[in-house]
């Protein structure tokens, strides 16, 4: 068992126990959010090797807590030790070590059993249809046989996907029962997939392609402030056509749908808050356009990453910083969120059938871009790339403003006239 890293003395300012792990907000943003109302305590598992890396640079800034190799009991105590005033993460995979510890120190944050429903896929649609929220049909498989089974007993076409995971891993439609088959197959002979060993085929929800528009996606996000049961909405946010199978490619604040579908949105998303018993934190609820009204696509208990930025940047609401106060146990008014422009944030997907990058040119001609605000390309030359990765396999991140939604889809024309891509396929 390891020790504590970088735990001086305990001062006087709260102590804020943030679990670390691939999440919306990295750590200096944390950091930077958190100086005017506490100190940081990063709590990491060395034994993943980008947490591993992250630490030595955390340890410049902030105090570190390496827990490598203990057990969810022994992480609870030593953080225990610490005192913390509240404990959060922005990862999805550390929501249930983080509810555990809260639990153990008696601090506001998901209880286990909702930290536990919020990041299984399947146990979540088990209990918005208990509520009464919503029935999407979803079966649990471990093999190729079951994923056959389960293809015909939701209906085709499908979706399979990883029962716990996010950011689009291992996610993909299926159309017959022969092709769930081999889709499980492959995944699970993949024994680095982040997804684990149990996958969830569901039915797949059709969504109307003029709620939002003909040239925007037919599925929105919804952001949301939850104090002791009370929820106070965020936002809505608009979302660009999906890019194969189902990666996000784009976001825009506003959404462009009408008032009243936005209302009937939020009652959505909070119906299905309460069902997964949901009291305490902020929530990134990603919600489908159908024919039939709006219907969940999941629940996520914590804070979502496009968005976050998009508010920081556009609005001045820092969403992290408003994550963080709750965690301390401190009541939050959200006030009505007043953009500066339309914000959109254009991702760099690669094409399904792309394996590697050869070349990425034009980064500089994209900044110049009326309204882009900002350019982060982090795709080099000759790496590998995989649709199965999800969110992970993005070559880059760009940022910006119009006048309108018009002009937004114009600017996203100019970056791709301008943004020259080679691939090997």
């Amino acid at each position: 068992m390891m020790s504590a890293l970088g735990v001086g003395t305990k001062g006087k300012r709260p102590l804020l126990a943030v679990v670390h792990d691939f999440g919306a907000a990295d750590p200096v943003k944390t950091y930077s959010s958190a100086r005017s109302l506490c100190d940081v305590l990063f709590v990491c598992d060395g034994s993943k090797p980008h947490v591993a890396r992250a630490m030595e640079r955390m340890k410049e800034f902030s105090r570190v807590l390496d827990v490598t190799g203990m057990t969810t009991a022994e992480v609870c105590d030593v953080v225990a030790e610490q005192q913390p005033a509240g404990v959060l993460t922005f990862s999805e995979y550390q929501i249930v070590q983080a509810a555990a510890i809260a639990e153990r120190c008696s601090l506001p944050f998901h209880d286990v059993r909702t930290g536990e429903t919020l990041t299984d896929k399947l146990r979540q649609r088990q209990v918005m249809a208990e509520a009464g929220v919503q029935t999407t049909r979803s079966v649990v498989v471990r093999d190729p046989v079951e994923a056959r089974a389960a293809a015909l007993e939701v209906g085709l076409p499908a979706v399979v996907k990883p029962r716990y995971g996010a950011g689009s891993v291992d996610t993909c439609r299926v159309d017959s029962a022969d092709q769930c088959a081999q889709v499980v197959t492959e995944f699970l002979a993949d024994s680095t997939s982040r997804g684990g060993r149990e996958f969830v085929v569901e039915e797949l929800l059709v969504g109307d392609p003029t709620a939002a528009g003909e040239r925007w996606g037919d599925y929105v996000s919804v952001e949301s402030v939850v104090h002791d049961g009370h929820i106070q909405n965020v936002c809505v946010t608009g979302k660009l056509p999906l890019a194969e199978p189902f990666r996000e490619s784009g976001t825009v604040l506003p959404a462009t749908i009408s008032d009243e579908l936005a209302q009937a949105v939020i009652e959505t998303e909070q119906a299905a808050l309460r069902a997964l018993g949901v009291r305490h934190g902020v929530t990134h609820t990603e919600v489908k356009l159908t024919p039939n009204g709006p219907r969940v696509i999941e629940v996520n208990g914590r804070v979502g990453a496009g968005v976050m930025d998009l508010l920081q940047r556009y609005a001045g609401y820092d969403l992290v910083r408003v994550a963080i106060t709750l965690a301390l146990g401190r009541p939050v008014w959200v006030p009505p969120i007043r953009l500066r422009q339309v914000a959109f944030e254009y991702l760099i997907a690669p094409p399904i059938d792309a394996r590697r990058l050869l070349s990425i040119e034009g980064v500089e001609e994209v900044s110049e871009v009326p309204g882009v605000g900002y350019v982060e390309v982090f795709g080099e030359p000759g790496q590998r790339i995989n649709w199965r990765e999800g969110s992970m396999a993005y070559l880059g991140i760009i940022y910006g403003g119009a006048p309108s939604h018009d002009g937004v889809l114009a600017a996203f024309a100019e970056i791709e006239a301008r943004l020259q891509i080679k691939y090997e396929l």
